[in-house]
């Protein structure tokens, strides 16, 4: 089963249990890498502050 079925699937589980319908494949890629790289920074900032204590 590939992306696209599954996602109509999801689709058509979701209008059966008036449930709001998930996001379409790939919407969220983008926003997911940027909250990946602003948690890299973030970990990156911690480790600095502990190195220089």
């Amino acid at each position: 089963m590939n992306a696209i079925q599954q996602h109509l699937l999801d689709l058509y589980r979701a209008e059966r249990t008036d449930t709001p319908p998930p996001p379409r494949p790939g919407d969220l890629d983008l926003r997911t890498l940027r909250e990946a790289r602003g948690h890299r920074r973030l970990r990156a900032l911690l480790t600095a502050r502990r190195a220089s204590r």
